[in-house]
């Protein structure tokens, strides 16, 4: 039997520098999100240690890199008594429930102003680690909060997670397990490649991760954490804050975005700023949880029976909720088309109410199979209408009618007949002149993308068509005072500002005018196409249509094949321009408007700097400083296109306030994102 080779000095010094080097990369990159080496040299330096170790099996420790790769299945998980109980947060859903917190506690500490700190409320999965002398001895799940299971080998596959605190103590932490959106993506991506089903969010694929019995598979699904609270050491830091940067120190991934807040009013603030900018983390946040800071006051408030009495979750405005179906309409557009609506129970989502969400067309209502009195998911994101995502059949109760498509819809005028978009899911009436559809592109013929009438909102719009003042566009530009000064609610006052806007609004812009005419599919965009196309700097008197310069005349004289060869126009947008400026009816449109004196202001449309040539814009959300046309047209101005849609080919999408499906697209695709800031800095 041969001699077994011990290792020599050298090799013990090399591993143990080789273990540090590891540690501290991986902590760089884990932690700090910070990177010194490539991936592959890492890779290169731990292939190196598993040599030695395999070499050398009595090398071998328990803080050694090589222990977080995924050893064997294991059978089960045992269960594990919690030394110090896990308690869940009350909740909070609004300002006057963080005001009322806020007298509970002041309340109880007979006056006593505390501070606060305000987390983020990460959307993921508990969990308890233990170390002993700086090392990890378990990792637990929640469970009852008094009994979890024994996940630490799974846990430490998790690269943010210390194996070796940087001081050698006896400490309990928690914090929460959670799967970035990327992956969870990614994962989504490859179930739909396997033909299995989508998970349905990223807190049930940590859960489920962290209890698969095969470490493997945690270690490649790339699970990470943020540790936010000590729940029991020697010499407690005495307050919250201090706790977080003790956290800190010793090794673990903290959230760098809490606050330290003085009062209830900064806490909200807080929440504010969070519920716009949460979208932009690569983790879910659904809210933000309010701590007292100071640890002589969290003793004295204690616990209730399930929860901290110095703590409290405040939730963000729900984006997903329950609720009724009390009926479905059919809307008619400004272009005809049939779309059904859900009138629903009114209910709050994502901070408004709402008592309408769309169902888009016949096929969606199938799909869906909701009926009028089912119970439904109602989802808003961004600032888009909300949608009907799911029916909850199984709380039916034999009352619910499902809807009938029509044969005829009385509102679409003549004989309300209807005809199915040839192609498209879509339906549309078969009359173009439906009051309905007529009072739709009045609204959008006053609006701000169109003529821009002050004054002249809805509600207006619809009081002078039902009191018959107006019944086609141009009588907008033929209105008296005395007209209007027989309705209700018009003073005076009101009347002459109304008339003021009236008369501004008659010099437009060839764009806004093409976009105010609703020819079907040519939006903002399109028209600014048209427009740089077709004006020219000076108008024709010669034209049969005096009021418009050359461009309209232009347009009316153009073939649906010339249209076709403008970069940015299909065949099937070019039909509909070239068919409408064919019909009569809107050719008389044409003169009546110039007879009511509209004069399209000659204007060139060049950029009147380069700065921005050749670069694509999509817009989302909301800004505080500039209205979505201000921006598109100081865009314009410097020589750059907005989309409406956002492709590889997009160069940035500038995201406001509650960003809708747009941003994800350009997350995805790579797209740079401009925040309100950074866009203003841009178009300087």
């Amino acid at each position: 039997m041969g001699m077994v080779e011990k290792p020599s000095k050298e090799t013990k010094d090399r591993l143990e520098k080789l273990k540090k080097t590891i540690e501290h990369h991986r902590y760089l990159y884990h932690v700090l999100n910070k990177q010194e080496i490539s991936d592959e040299a890492l890779d290169s330096l731990k292939h190196e240690l598993v040599e030695i170790e395999e070499k050398y099996p009595e090398l071998i420790t328990s803080d050694s890199p090589s222990q977080r790769v995924a050893g064997k299945p294991i059978e089960g998980f045992k269960k594990i008594t919690h030394k110090v109980a896990q308690w869940s947060f009350n909740d909070a859903f609004s300002e006057g429930d963080i005001v009322n917190f806020e007298k509970r506690i002041k309340k109880m500490l007979d006056g006593k102003q505390p501070s606060y700190t305000a987390e983020l409320k990460i959307d993921g999965m508990h969990i308890v680690l233990e170390y002993e002398k700086g090392m990890l001895k378990t990792a637990a799940t929640r469970g009852n909060g008094k009994v979890g299971e024994n996940v630490t080998s799974n846990v430490k596959t998790i690269q943010s997670v210390p194996i070796k605190l940087k001081k050698e103590i006896d400490i309990i932490v928690e914090g929460e397990i959670w799967l970035s959106k990327k992956n969870f993506e990614k994962l989504n991506e490859e179930q739909e490649k396997d033909g299995k089903p989508l998970y349905a969010n990223p807190r049930n694929v940590a859960a489920g991760t962290i209890r698969q019995l095969d470490p493997k598979i945690v270690s490649e699904r790339n699970l990470d954490t943020f540790i936010y609270d000590i729940s029991q050491m020697e010499n407690m830091p005495q307050t919250q804050a201090e706790e977080l940067e003790l956290l800190k120190d010793l090794g673990f991934k903290t959230n760098p975005f809490f606050k330290l807040c003085q009062t209830d009013e900064e806490v909200v603030e807080f929440w504010k700023k969070w519920q716009k900018a949460k979208d932009k983390e690569d983790y879910w946040i659904d809210g933000v949880v309010v701590k007292v800071n100071e640890k002589k006051y969290q003793e004295i408030l204690g616990f209730t029976g399930k929860a901290p009495r110095f703590a409290i979750a405040f939730k963000f405005p729900a984006e997903q909720v329950t609720t009724v179906v009390e009926d479905i309409v059919l809307q008619i557009g400004r272009t005809g088309v049939l779309t059904p609506v859900a009138h629903l129970r009114p209910v709050s989502v994502a901070g408004s109410t709402v008592s309408r969400a769309t169902l888009h067309n016949e096929d969606e209502i199938k799909r869906l199979d909701v009926r009028i009195g089912d119970t439904v998911i109602l989802q808003k994101a961004g600032d888009v209408i909300p949608d009907i995502v799911k029916v909850l059949t199984e709380m039916r109760t034999g009352k619910e009618r499902a809807f009938t498509w029509p044969d005829k819809v009385l509102e679409c005028g003549g004989d309300g007949s209807i005809e199915r978009i040839p192609g498209q899911a879509a339906w549309r009436c078969v009359a173009k002149n439906s009051f309905a559809q007529q009072k739709r592109k009045f609204h959008h013929f006053v609006s701000k993308k169109a003529f821009e009438i002050d004054h002249m909102g809805p509600k207006v719009v619809d009081q002078l068509l039902d009191s018959q003042l107006i019944t086609h566009f141009q009588d907008i530009f033929t209105l008296k005072r005395g007209d209007l000064l027989n309705l209700e609610r018009f003073a005076e006052k009101s009347v002459d500002n109304l008339l003021s806007s009236i008369e501004k609004s008659k010099k437009i812009s060839l764009p806004k005018f093409l976009v105010s005419l609703s020819i079907p599919l040519v939006g903002e965009e399109t028209a600014v196409l048209l427009a740089q196309n077709f004006q020219f700097s000076k108008p024709t008197p010669q034209s049969a249509l005096r009021f418009l310069d050359v461009g309209v005349s232009n347009l009316q004289k153009t073939t649906k094949e010339e249209l076709e060869k403008i970069d940015g126009i299909g065949p099937k947008v070019a039909e509909e321009i070239d068919n409408w400026f064919k019909d009569k009816n809107n050719q008389n449109l044409l003169k009546q408007l110039g007879e009511a004196g509209i004069r399209i202001e000659s204007q060139k449309l060049e950029a009147k700097s380069q700065k921005l040539l050749g670069k694509t814009f999509v817009l989302t959300g909301t800004m505080e400083t500039l209205s979505r046309e201000d921006a598109k047209e100081k865009i314009r101005k410097l020589g750059g296109e907005i989309s409406s849609s956002v492709s590889s080919k997009t160069d940035f999408v500038v995201a406001g306030a509650e960003p809708g499906s747009k941003f994800h697209k350009a997350q995805e695709l790579g797209v740079k994102i401009l925040n309100e800031e950074e866009f203003l800095s841009l178009i300087k």
